[in-house]
């Protein structure tokens, strides 16, 4: 990897924590107060540090993640809220799950950090997840729009130019190919970084898909630097200009990041 936070788990956790106990409560605070007991869901987990910032606030947490090596060290993250029962976790593909048997009760919120923008058919999956919600339940969502510079995840990829070489994930996709082997990347990272490539998904096809299943979107926000980026690279948070973010297709271009927060209407 071209940076070597994604190696260290330590600091990738805390970072995450941070981030979601700073910005991703605060935003979703703004129409939802998260309170004591309420049922929240991460998709895609991973080590546990956004989740934890949930639990820390004394919900109820509930962590879905596909790498069983990353659930074990959420376990580590989790382990007093695991015996105490306030937590559970879940190695699974969520379209594996089972609503009579895997949960005891639906959620208040469910968490999607850096996740949507990963799945395939994100039609079928937003139409699936309602039934994990209770009535008029929110889902938090929060993704880099795929024209953005590193819209593509470059910077998992182990060369260090291409790691830091913006906008060429929107190259043919033959091209793409050829400029990652170029690059020297291996089959299997080139056949990540595709997959990728294939997920990536913009603000307007977003919001046309929650349209479409059902769901509201009573808050949004869109950010020129992502609230991350302090902690990975010291740049402070700043909002999209209103004007700039409002402009269909081209807000993608120069938007890092955004955060949504969608609610179950029927």
């Amino acid at each position: 990897m071209a940076f070597e936070f994604h190696k260290d788990k330590d600091t990738y956790i805390k970072w995450q924590y941070e981030n979601a106990k700073n910005y991703v409560i605060p935003f979703i605070e703004r129409q939802l107060p998260i309170t004591k007991r309420m049922r929240v869901m991460e998709i895609g987990c991973a080590e546990g540090g956004v989740l934890k910032a949930f639990t820390d606030k004394g919900c109820f947490g509930f962590g879905v993640e596909l790498q069983d090596s990353r659930l074990k060290i959420a376990e580590k993250v989790f382990e007093e809220e695991l015996k105490l029962g306030s937590v559970q976790l879940m190695s699974k593909n969520v379209y594996d799950m089972d609503l009579e048997k895997d949960i005891d009760e639906k959620f208040d919120l469910i968490i999607l950090k850096d996740v949507i923008e990963h799945i395939y058919d994100q039609d079928q999956f937003l139409a699936y997840i309602k039934d994990f919600l209770k009535p008029k339940g929110y889902i938090f969502f929060g993704f880099p729009p795929w024209q953005m510079p590193f819209g593509g995840h470059q910077q998992l990829v182990n060369s260090k130019l291409l790691s830091k070489l913006p906008y060429y994930h929107l190259l043919p996709m033959s091209l793409y190919k050829w400029l990652l082997k170029a690059g020297g990347e291996s089959p299997e990272k080139i056949e990540g970084m595709v997959e990728i490539k294939e997920t990536g998904i913009s603000i307007e096809r977003f919001e046309k898909l929650n349209k479409k299943n059902g769901y509201s979107i009573p808050l949004k926000q869109f950010y020129l630097v992502n609230p991350i980026y302090k902690y990975k690279f010291n740049l402070q948070p700043r909002n999209q200009n209103s004007l700039l973010g409002a402009i269909p297709y081209l807000r993608n271009y120069w938007t890092s990041c955004v955060y949504y927060l969608v609610r179950k209407e029927s």
